[in-house]
């Protein structure tokens, strides 16, 4: 299946390979298939790209590849609609952005995938540890890196 995108134009995507969230990301609910894009081999960066609109596609990371001690608390419901029998199954992605100098990620509402099902959730943590921006990485040349 071809896959319309405003950043890389048109790439193949194997329809099995397809990530459907059925209630959509917060502040996007009417958007709910996805496909995973990998830039590189190598990157630990991925873009969440919509199927339905070319414009719409995060960049998401894997946030325990950042914060090891990172973990989401995902309540049997949650475990239910994804059809996972344990938390330990799930496979975590954070949106990432870049903000002030910095690329951060928002661990506050972490995306949740049943990889073998390609189902999917957003959740908003209600534990205040983990922020919508935690740093992951400062960028060279800033002002605050340099005074670092």
């Amino acid at each position: 299946m071809k896959v319309r995108t405003t950043r890389f134009g048109e790439v193949e995507i194997d329809p099995s390979r397809l990530l459907v969230f059925p209630h959509g990301l917060l502040g996007f609910a009417r958007f709910r298939t996805f496909a995973l894009l990998q830039p590189d081999d190598r990157g630990v960066f991925y873009w969440l790209q919509s199927v339905e609109d070319p414009e719409l596609a995060f960049v998401v990371t894997d946030p325990t590849a950042w914060v090891p001690e990172y973990s989401v608390p995902i309540r049997p419901g949650e475990l239910t609609e994804l059809g996972l029998d344990r938390a330990e199954d799930a496979t975590l992605f954070a949106i990432v952005n870049r903000r002030d100098g910095a690329i951060t990620a928002n661990l506050q509402g972490p995306i949740v995938l049943n990889a073998a099902s390609r189902t999917g959730i957003q959740l908003v943590l209600s534990d205040r540890s983990w922020s919508t921006r935690h740093e992951l990485v400062r960028m060279p040349g800033t002002a605050a890196a340099q005074t670092a």
